[in-house]
This record gives structure tokens, C-alpha cells and sequence, in this order.
């Protein structure tokens, strides 16, 4: 009896010894808000926990496999002390495979043990075959057949080669058929399968608890498995009309874990840029040796430089926002039996509509009181009334927070991105612009005419570098480039080929010509251009052209004709502005002069 009561005093005090230390413990975090940068991406979990006094070894799921551990934050209150934090990643998990990956698979079961079917019976075949041609052989060989014989037995030779060769075409054409399929069934699980959630990131905490109980951590960590770009809309109905720029986001994240109802938010700086100012170095001049150089160059130039990252030609998928049902809470207090009237956009609306209107999804509310109400509504507002307006548009639930390094966009709608690597497109902002068109032409350069819409006070619309796709009078015409990296107080973006303004820029050889003046050589060049407007409306139109410049002395560049241009002397640019009238054609002309050593050639 001492004996079974010292095992029994023993495990109590195990048991209190295991309760005091806390022991081990797992929980899963659950992801709700992730702010995208141009290159990473910065998530934010919550995760509860219940802790017991003194130490406590506390294992967090559900986080990426990809961060960086330098960045990884945890937060509690007062009475809990994080003493460690543990980044791991789980390669023994499970990976969770979803209904289409499960039903693909199923499927190449059953193609694969058809194929298996088809080979065996070509092989069937093609032993069937060889017997047969063995056979023929050997009676070939035989002698005393009579003529008869030698007709039963070419024609069953003949009538059996040729249903074994029918047979084995159509078995090979079902082989070639299952086969194909097999390919793109396989093709397609692994399309299903990029999304980097073949293994489970985890944090083990280290912690010391003043107080039993349960406890809300915040946690928050850097990935760099994600990022967004920029890209645009621009759509102009005519050049009357101002110009519509939609601003759109693609966002990429192959992070381990699906964003699920996330707040999603956009930021255009970059987490991992240096903190530190360049200083100058001392410079000392050596002497290069050619060989190195030349060795060295040649190395960079056959690199090829991509980005980390890069989704070139990914399908896009439309990111679809979800509603959350969720009741609103009236602030003041009512009887049971009296219910205000809820006006939602100016409607009255049932309180068991109103509930399932969710919170993120109001723009503001106003409650009046019992008289007030009643004064507006009527009696049935005897207990108050409560008006709602919805947000309306895009607008409404973003939110831009244009900071000293950056510019963030807090989208106020629950998002879905999956962790595919696939685009999902986001629509942050729309703008509507004043806009001047003008047409722009570069005959030596380009033989079309583009049409610019020119944007002032351009700086405040926080553009980023991307493509933008270009809509005109209501038709796609393809695609353009936003660079917003100028110094000008006009943004110029182009909005396509107008290919009803004609320009042809030709030599004109009767005012071209070449002399000798003793080591010398003078050439003359003369260029015409017409641009001819067949819209039915007059139209602008900016005409370059350009000359050449030296920077050798023994060269000497006269610009001998400019008709009427606006001349840059630094860059040897010409510059006219024409208005052409409906159907109108205009000319100009450009003649210069190079004079140089005979015994030399130029890039003329």
C-alpha cells in the first residue's frame, strides 16, 4: 500500500509540476490582413491561445513557408513575456489536396490503366504477326503443296495479315489518344499543384506567463514570395472628351497559404530596400587591362537579367470580393417590442434585410429620435428611425494614404488570392482627367501618326511605371506605356496609331547633291514631308524631324532650311505645330549640309 501511494504522489506531483510549466501547446493563426509591396508582402495573423502560469511553448500553424525571420513580430499583453521565437518549416504535413487535384488524379488512374490495356493488346497483335510470317515462311519452304492447298493458304494468309494489321492501326491511333490525354491531364495537376503548399511554416514562442488564461497574439512577418504591378486603362470617347484613366493592380503570391477574406492593402515602396545614405569612397585611377575588360563585358552582355518573381503571360483571374454577414448594432437602447424604421439609400427596409447588410458596406448612418422620426416617417417611426447610405462605386471603399516615402491603398472589401503565382487583378482608383489630344509624327523614326492625350497636374493621380491598355471611341487599340518618372508639367501618354492621318517623309534628289572642295567633301540633303488629314474634323498635329550634329572639328553641320521650325540647336531637333483643316494636306522641308574629309566615311 506505501508503495502504490508514493506512484500516486509521484504523478500528482507530475501533473502540477507539467500545469505550472505550461507544456506544449498548438494553434493555428488565422490570417487578416496583408499589405502588398512592389516586391514582397507583409502578413498579419491573430492567433488565441490558452497559457498556463510560468513557461509555456506555444506552436503557431498556418504561416507562410517563405519569410524572413528577421522581420517576424508577435505582440500580447502585459502579463505574457515572449522570451524566443523559432521559425521551422513542417515537411512532413500532409498536403492538403484540393477536389480538382483529387478528381484529376482519378482520372489519370483510369486513362493510364486503359493505356496499360492498349499496349498489352499491340503487343498481342504484333506476336500475332510475327507467328504468322513464321508460319508463311515455313510453308514456303515445304514442298509437295498442291494448287489448291497454295490458295487455301495464301488466302487465309491474306484475310488474317490484314485483320491483325486493322487491328493494330486502331490499337495504335486509341494509344496515340490516350496518350494525349494522359499529357494534358498531367499538365493540368501540375498547374493545380503551383501553389507552394507541399510544406507548413510554424512558430515556436518561448514564453513566460504571469497569469492563466487565454490570450490574443498578434503576429506579423515579411515574405517575400508575392508582390503587385501597375496597369492602367486609358479610355477617351473622342478628342472632346476628357480622358478615363483605371487604375488596376496584379498581384501575385505564392506564399504557402491562400488570402482568404483579407484585408488587402497596396503599398508602393519596398520592405527591403537599405536604410543607409551612400558615402563617397576614395577613387584611385589604374591602369585596365584589355584583355580583362573585354573578357568581363562580354560575360555581361551574354546574361540574361530576369525578375525575381516575374508571371510573364500568366492567365489572369479576376479577384472576386465576398460579402461577411454581420448584424448592426444599434447604439441606443429600445423595447423589445418597439423596432426603429431603417431608410437604407432612401428605401425603408425590413431590421431582418437590414442585419445582412454587412458593416464595411455602410458610408454613414444617422439616427433620430422618436418625435424627429415620427415627424419625417410618420407614426410607424414612433420608435425612431435610423438612415443608411451605402457606399456607391469603387471610391467608396479605398482609401488613399499618400505618405513622406510612399503611397498605400487600404482597399475596405474582404479579398480572395489564392497561392497560385497567377494574377489576380485588383481595381484601385479611377480617374476621370481634362485632357488636350494632339497628334504627334516622327517620319524618320515612324511612318504612322499617334495621338497624345496630354495630361497637367499629372503628379497628384500617384502613378506608377506599367502598361496601360488603350480604349478610343469605344474600341480596344493595344497597348501603350505609362512612365511617370518625368520632369515636365505635361504628361504625354499615347493613345494609339491614327492611321486616317497620312505623313511620308521622301529625299529630294534635285536639291541633294555632293561636291569637292580640295580635301574636302560637301554634301547636301533635303527632306519633304506631307501630312494630309483625312478625318472629317481639323486637327493638331506635332511634326520632329531631325538633323545630324558634330562633335569634330574637321566636320562641319550647316542647317541650311528648317521652313519655319522651331529649332533645338543642342539636340538638331525640329519642332512644327500645324493645324490641318478636314482633308487638308501640308508640306515642310528640312535641308542641311555636312562638309568633311574626302578620305572618310560618315554615318550619313
Amino acid at each position: 500500500m506505501k508503495k502504490i501511494s508514493l506512484v500516486l504522489i509521484a504523478l500528482v506531483c507530475i501533473h502540477f509540476a507539467t500545469a505550472k510549466d505550461g507544456g506544449g501547446n498548438t494553434v493555428k493563426a488565422a490570417l487578416n490582413a496583408v499589405t502588398v509591396y512592389r516586391t514582397g508582402a507583409e502578413l498579419t495573423h491573430q492567433a488565441k491561445a490558452q497559457l498556463a502560469g510560468g513557461n509555456n511553448e506555444l506552436v503557431i500553424e498556418n504561416i507562410s513557408n517563405a519569410l524572413d525571420p528577421n522581420s517576424i513580430q508577435v505582440n500580447c499583453d502585459g502579463n505574457v513575456t515572449v522570451m524566443g521565437i523559432e521559425f521551422s518549416t513542417d515537411y512532413l504535413k500532409e498536403e492538403v489536396k484540393s477536389p480538382t487535384v483529387r478528381l484529376l488524379e482519378d482520372s489519370v488512374d483510369k486513362i493510364s490503366r486503359q493505356l496499360d490495356k492498349t499496349r498489352s493488346s499491340i503487343n498481342i497483335v504484333n506476336d500475332l504477326i510475327s507467328v504468322l510470317k513464321a508460319n508463311k515462311e515455313i510453308k514456303g519452304t515445304q514442298t509437295g503443296l498442291s494448287v489448291a492447298e497454295l490458295m487455301k493458304l495464301m488466302e487465309y494468309y491474306k484475310t488474317k495479315s490484314g485483320e491483325l494489321q486493322n487491328e493494330l492501326a486502331a490499337l495504335n491511333q486509341q494509344q496515340v489518344k490516350q496518350d494525349k490525354q494522359l499529357k494534358k491531364l498531367n499538365e493540368q495537376i501540375a498547374e493545380e499543384q503551383n501553389r507552394n503548399t507541399k510544406s507548413a511554416g510554424k512558430l515556436i514562442l518561448q514564453l513566460s506567463c504571469a497569469i492563466a488564461g487565454k490570450y490574443d497574439f498578434n503576429i506579423s512577418y515579411v515574405t517575400q514570395n508575392a508582390y503587385w504591378t501597375p496597369f492602367y486603362d486609358l479610355r477617351a470617347a473622342n478628342i472632346a472628351s476628357p480622358l478615363k484613366i483605371v487604375y488596376r493592380a496584379k498581384i501575385f503570391q505564392t506564399t504557402g497559404i491562400d488570402w482568404k477574406q483579407v484585408k488587402l492593402s497596396l503599398s508602393t515602396s519596398t520592405p527591403t530596400q537599405t536604410g543607409n545614405a551612400p558615402l563617397f569612397k576614395t577613387w584611385f585611377l589604374s591602369y585596365i587591362n584589355p584583355v580583362n575588360f573585354y573578357n568581363n563585358t562580354l560575360a555581361m552582355e551574354n546574361t540574361i537579367s530576369g525578375l525575381a518573381g516575374k508571371a510573364a503571360g500568366l492567365n489572369e483571374v479576376v479577384v472576386v470580393g465576398y460579402g461577411s454577414t454581420s448584424a448592426y448594432e444599434d447604439s441606443e437602447k429600445r423595447k423589445e417590442e418597439a423596432q426603429p424604421v431603417y431608410i437604407v439609400n432612401g428605401a425603408e427596409m425590413s431590421a431582418g434585410e437590414f442585419k445582412k447588410i454587412r458593416p464595411g458596406a455602410i458610408k454613414s448612418r444617422q439616427v433620430l429620435k422618436d418625435a424627429a422620426a415620427a415627424a419625417i416617417y410618420g407614426s410607424r417611426a414612433s420608435a425612431g428611425a435610423v438612415i443608411i447610405t451605402l457606399k456607391d462605386g469603387l471610391d467608396d471603399y479605398i482609401t488613399i494614404s499618400d505618405k513622406e516615402l510612399n503611397v498605400i491603398f487600404d482597399i475596405d472589401l474582404p479579398y480572395d488570392v489564392p497561392t497560385n503565382g497567377k494574377a489576380q487583378t485588383a481595381v484601385l482608383k479611377e480617374y476621370e482627367v481634362p485632357a488636350t489630344y494632339q497628334f504627334y509624327a516622327v517620319p524618320k523614326l515612324d511612318k504612322e501618326v499617334f495621338l497624345l492625350a496630354q495630361i497637367a497636374d499629372w503628379e497628384k493621380l500617384n502613378l506608377l511605371p506599367g502598361e496601360a491598355n488603350i480604349i478610343f471611341e469605344g474600341t480596344y487599340i493595344g497597348k501603350s506605356f505609362i512612365d511617370p518618372s518625368s520632369t515636365q508639367d505635361t504628361l504625354n501618354l499615347t493613345m494609339g496609331r491614327d492611321k486616317r492621318v497620312v505623313v511620308k517623309r521622301e529625299k529630294l534628289m534635285n536639291y541633294s547633291s555632293a561636291k569637292f572642295l580640295g580635301a574636302n567633301k560637301k554634301q547636301i540633303f533635303t527632306y519633304e514631308t506631307t501630312v494630309k488629314n483625312n478625318k472629317k474634323e481639323a486637327i493638331n498635329i506635332l511634326l520632329k524631324d531631325q538633323y545630324p550634329l558634330s562633335q569634330n572639328k574637321e566636320i562641319e553641320v550647316e542647317l541650311v532650311e528648317s521652313d519655319g521650325a522651331a529649332v533645338n540647336t543642342e539636340t538638331g531637333v525640329l519642332n512644327w505645330k500645324l493645324q490641318l483643316a478636314a482633308g487638308e494636306s501640308k508640306k515642310v522641308r528640312i535641308s542641311y549640309s555636312v562638309k568633311y574629309p574626302k578620305d572618310k566615311l560618315l554615318n550619313l
